[in-house]
């Protein structure tokens, strides 16, 4: 029988979930969830770090952990097939983060690129959280916590997989083969890598307010692709469009099926030629926003209804949280066990070791 194949990914409950979580790993994780190839997938709502930089605001990620919970379910997570778990609740995570420190220098994880940038970004430059600082070590710990063989992540976390199999390595060379080294699994569409925002910013972000949120009305949807940021030189229907940076052929890149050119713009046979208009001229913005916004709203309709559905009984999806975190605890703690074993902690299981201690007093009589 070969090693099981296993498959570990996350969300911080900071928001809703919005279409880019959508493109760049939901989608995704349903497909990988309903191939059948893997032997045991972990999906967790990973509150314990959103908490490293919201630690004065507690309710903020205790309310968003139902609404990560919610939009899980109604993109298809199915707790049948995956189980779904709050990472505060699994304390060996902790114990595991504990023991990991002793494997990481302070300068390589102020090399790690990634968290560079988040530090950048949240301005944390002068005064650095120790527990945001040693998040990649936090990773490394719900990584090997459940064997993970797979982490389906962005681009932008390739830094943080490379630390985890760093302290794997370490572990097993100090300790003896006890841990599993995952791989990445990139997104396979290069437009879903890193949706930009409707503004055209480069990121989605609740503050900027240009998200399309999974739960989303219709009305919402269409307000955001109407107003959303083409080709500002594309000011007439004659003059030629420019694609790059033009938000709405980012999003029909990640969106557009052939199927849709027949259902909502059957001028047009495919993605290509649309694209070849809009360059050579003739092919106004509303036009194409119109095209993106049936695209949207049949992606996304299904997936607010089913939303509302499950919103009707929310002690249902709490329950379904706590068998979740109960299945994923057994994971984490059978997987502490071998680590305290091999790191020659497990003194109270080591029988062998206290006869030897027994018989070593003895014989100093």
């Amino acid at each position: 029988m070969g090693k099981e194949k296993i498959i570990l990914t996350g969300d911080r409950p900071t928001g809703r979930l919005h279409i880019g979580h959508f493109v760049g790993s939901l989608k995704r994780r349903v497909e990988l969830q309903n191939s059948g190839l893997y032997d045991k997938i972990f999906i967790f709502i990973a509150d314990a770090q959103a908490l490293t930089d919201n630690i004065d605001n507690p309710e903020k990620v205790r309310q968003n952990v139902i609404e990560v919970a919610l939009d899980y379910l109604a993109c298809g997570l199915d707790p049948a097939k995956s189980t779904i778990f709050i990472q505060s609740q699994i304390p060996e995570l902790c114990e595991l983060t504990f023991y990991y420190m002793d494997l990481v220098t302070v300068s390589r994880l102020q090399r790690n690129p990634t968290v560079k940038t988040e530090i950048q970004m949240r301005n944390f430059e002068t005064s650095i959280p120790v527990g945001f600082f040693t998040y990649p070590i936090s990773q490394a710990a719900d990584i090997t916590a459940f064997k993970a063989t797979t982490v389906p992540v962005g681009e932008d976390q390739k830094p943080m997989l490379e630390q985890t199999n760093e302290i794997v390595r370490r572990f097993n060379h100090i300790y003896g083969e006890t841990l599993a080294e995952p791989e990445i699994l990139l997104p396979d569409n290069a437009a879903c890598l890193r949706l930009p925002g409707t503004d055209g910013k480069a990121k989605m972000s609740k503050s900027l307010g240009n998200c399309i949120y999974l739960s989303d009305s219709a009305d919402d949807i269409k307000k955001r692709v109407m107003s959303m940021y083409t080709d500002p030189g594309h000011i007439r229907v004659e003059d030629p469009g420019k694609l790059e940076g033009n938000t709405v052929f980012t999003y029909l890149d990640a969106f557009c099926r052939p199927e849709h050119f027949e259902r909502y713009l059957p001028d047009y046979p495919n993605l290509s030629e649309l694209k070849a208009h809009y360059q050579r001229g003739g092919l106004g913005d509303m036009k194409v926003k119109k095209f993106l916004n049936a695209i949207m709203q049949e992606e996304l309709e299904p997936i607010r209804n089913r939303r509302k559905e499950f919103e009707k009984d929310i002690p249902a999806i709490y329950h379904m949280l706590q068998e979740g975190c109960l299945k994923a605890r057994e994971t984490a703690a059978a997987t502490l066990d071998e680590v305290r074993k091999a790191m020659k902690i497990n003194y109270f299981d080591d029988i062998e070791l206290i006869e030897e201690q027994a018989k070593r007093f003895a014989s100093n009589k």
